[in-house]
């Protein structure tokens, strides 16, 4: 009998020993799934935030403590796999929250953007018709020469006479007076005929002779609308109407070289312009918000001068 219980008790123990590594074993594949599964995930949210293919995936910040002789006998590769599962858990979260928050952050930003895109275009829906015509007697060319007339016979047996020249205008008047103005500036003639364009704009207006500057930047921006000295040429236009004393007409220049080529070179300049120009307006809210999407879209991208004077600009709107 006693024999019996002793080899009962052998096989129950070794039955025990048996059980013991299954279940660690099986502990140990959970666990494991749980860790796969946890860096898939975190694989997923890198690609979000860091797009592009940035950081590696990294372990989990707890790990198990390898060094000779000070790892604990009661530590098991289930609580080392616990451990990392926590770790990759919190890290999980902690971009999760990240992700929404940057994609809250950026919706905003576009929903605000897109509000005062259009609250500009109700504003400035089309450029208005300018307020004194521009004079179509004034050409962007040389004047004609005078035309000559012959003198008139009293009888059939009047000797002829020498022709005469008679004036188009008489001197002294307006537009005679105009027109020897325009006649003095050089029409410029490098065979570029795009920049011959947009120089001879900036020769009149430099000359202070903006109606008819203001003609041939038209001209400038109409023939050409995507090239480079469109966007020089708009930006001009408004300046004339802005030195003519014209600021709505200026606001809409600006705001329209703005919009119809952000890229271009004097667009930073129309923007700032553009503030100046409702400034000058009394409508100094909409000036500052020129300023800041200045800001907000340049930033340093833009030149030195625009800064300078957006700089002079706001302190003198009160932004």
């Amino acid at each position: 009998m006693k024999k019996n219980s002793v080899i009962f008790l052998g096989a129950a123990a070794l039955a025990i020993a048996a059980a013991a590594p299954a279940a660690d074993a099986q502990d140990t594949a959970a666990v494991t799934k749980r860790v796969d599964r946890l860096e898939k995930e975190m694989r997923a949210v890198q690609r979000q935030v860091f797009p592009g293919g940035a950081p590696t995936f990294t372990g989990g910040e707890i790990a198990p403590d390898n060094t000779p002789g000070e790892r604990s006998n009661a530590a098991t590769p289930v609580a080392d796999l616990t451990a990392r599962v926590d770790a990759l858990e919190s890290q999980l979260q902690t971009l999760t929250g990240q992700t929404e928050q940057n994609a809250f952050h950026l919706r905003e930003l576009e929903k605000q953007f897109t509000a005062y895109k259009t609250e500009m275009d109700k504003r400035f829906p089309a450029a208005p018709a300018p307020d004194e015509a521009t004079p179509a007697s004034l050409p962007v060319v040389a004047a004609p020469k005078p035309l000559v007339t012959p003198a008139s016979t009293t009888t059939a047996a009047a000797p002829a006479k020498k022709p005469t020249a008679t004036p188009a205008a008489k001197p002294g008047t307006p537009d005679a007076a105009r027109l020897a103005l325009v006649k003095k500036v050089e029409i410029p003639s490098s065979g570029n005929e795009q920049q011959d364009a947009y120089d001879y704009g900036f020769r009149l207006w430099s000359a202070k002779l903006y109606p008819e500057a203001q003609a041939q930047l038209k001209t400038v921006v109409t023939k050409w609308p995507k090239s480079n000295q469109a966007s020089y040429a708009q930006n001009l236009l408004g300046r004339a109407y802005l030195d003519e004393g014209k600021p709505s007409l200026a606001a809409v220049a600006f705001y329209n070289n703005y919009k119809d080529r952000p890229s271009g070179p004097r667009a930073p300049h129309s923007l700032m312009y553009m503030g100046v120009a409702l400034e000058k307006l009394g409508r100094k809210a909409d000036a500052c918000k020129a300023f800041r999407e200045l800001e907000d879209v340049y930033g340093d991208k833009a030149p030195q001068d625009v800064r300078t004077d957006a700089a002079a600009a706001k302190a003198k709107a009160g932004c």
